[in-house]
């Protein structure tokens, strides 16, 4: 099974989400959280910076973990566990796009990114909501 390391960025009472490039094999096109694989030998939270890092050009300072999700439809990649992360706090030049893993981003209200039709997991919703609940 492969470990994903995702955050949520979350501030002024939005949520920050990545639209995936029509080239990535798995939810191409959809509206995702931002984040990636864990390497070999990297922590969860070492893959969670490297990840931000490259993917949006910033660094997180103050995170913590949110819970576990289960990737429920695994064609494209095999079996995956993604570690979610709630980022409130981070440095760097982004948010923004700093390679070609997503085509936008956008922030969103937790009900606007609820109501979005084209999430790359429905168990976001129910993630999403737990953030201000």
């Amino acid at each position: 099974m492969r470990h994903y390391a995702c955050a949520i960025l979350f501030g002024g009472g939005r949520i920050l989400l990545g639209r995936r490039s029509p080239h990535r094999r798995a939810y191409a096109g959809k509206w995702d959280v931002i984040g990636g694989h864990v390497e070999d030998g990297e922590t969860i939270d070492q893959a969670l910076c490297r990840e931000l890092a490259e993917e949006i050009a910033v660094t997180p300072v103050a995170w913590e973990r949110l819970c576990t999700v289960l990737d429920r439809g695994p064609q494209a990649r095999g079996r995956a566990t993604y570690h979610m992360h709630l980022v409130r706090s981070w440095a760097g030049e982004g948010p923004r796009m700093a390679n070609r893993e997503h085509t936008e981003l956008g922030w969103f209200r937790i009900e606007e990114a609820c109501a979005l039709a084209d999430l790359a997991l429905d168990d976001y919703r129910s993630m999403f909501r737990r953030i201000v609940a």
